[in-house]
């Protein structure tokens, strides 16, 4: 491991080649792990319905092995398999022109856009943080984040399959301080939910509405665990501020109807990334210009 870092250190454009590229491919596991990770909770839970209720299973239109492994990649119109040559991350969608090579079906932008955005965010914390304990463990985040933000995106959950491993995740790699003290990191975790977990109740208390889910408050004590409990203020205020400019202006152009609920998954993760990269500037900033510190 040391030989690595140490030739990687003397040929940092090495470095970001190889895990920008690697990047790259992850971001076409991404897409797995999006589309097929909420199906195969809904089929979970409609067996343990079924067995609650003591009745069959309903029919399901999924294979029986039905996984992030198996089957294998096919067109959903045709059910065409996609070849390896035919599942370069970016380079197949151009070279395809964005359609099936079989029946021609336009293919989803969604597909590069999240196999682009998960090679940029990768060079981007190899540039950042350079071959390092640190950026590993926030690579491993911040693919975790890329799902938990695409998932709630599209269905409105966000899979504890995910959140939890990546909470307790954030308090191992704090045991030797990594990003902050382990004491931190556990307050942090609690804070987070808890946090959320009050403000949740008041607002249910007040208006006899749930205002956000129980992921929202798991994943904020994910960032609790990670960074510790300074860096929830700043990543709530930037996950509201995101989120209430968003929706306002979808309510304004008419793209969201009054009442219809948005999901706030995406903000959270959104302010957590921004303070893995800038959070020890932001803090700075805080304490000297508006405490004066």
């Amino acid at each position: 491991m040391t030989h690595w870092i140490a030739l990687f250190d003397q040929l940092p454009w090495l470095f970001l080649l190889l895990t920008t590229a690697l990047g790259l491919i992850l971001g076409s596991f991404l897409n797995v792990v999006i589309h097929r990770m909420p199906l195969m909770m809904e089929r979970e839970w409609q067996q343990e319905c079924a067995e609650a209720l003591s009745m069959p299973a309903p029919a399901s239109e999924l294979p029986d092995r039905f996984n992030l492994m198996v089957p294998g990649s096919a067109c959903p119109r045709c059910g065409t398999a996609i070849p390896i040559w035919h599942n370069i991350p970016v380079l197949s969608y151009l070279l395809l022109r964005g359609r099936c090579h079989h029946c021609k079906t336009p293919i989803s932008l969604r597909y590069p856009t999240v196999e682009l955005l998960t090679g940029l965010a990768t060079l981007f914390l190899a540039w950042h943080f350079g071959p390092s304990a640190q950026f590993l463990a926030a690579w491993v985040l911040t693919l975790g984040l890329i799902s938990l933000a695409a998932i709630d995106f599209d269905t409105m959950l966000l899979p504890d399959q995910l959140t939890l491993p990546l909470l307790w995740l954030g308090l191992l790699v704090n045991l030797n301080g990594l990003f902050v003290p382990l004491e931190q990191a556990v307050i942090g975790a609690a804070l987070g939910y808890l946090s959320l977990w009050s403000l949740f109740q008041l607002f249910k208390l007040l208006t006899g509405k749930e205002g956000m889910g129980y992921g929202d408050f798991k994943l904020l004590a994910l960032f609790g665990a990670w960074f510790g409990y300074p860096a929830l203020l700043p990543v709530i205020l930037i996950a509201s501020i995101g989120g209430a400019v968003v929706g306002i202006t979808l309510q304004v152009s008419g793209k969201l109807g009054r009442g219809k609920p948005m999901p706030f998954g995406p903000w959270i993760v959104l302010g957590g990334w921004i303070y893995l990269v800038w959070g020890t500037d932001i803090v700075n900033w805080y304490l000297h210009t508006v405490v004066g510190v």
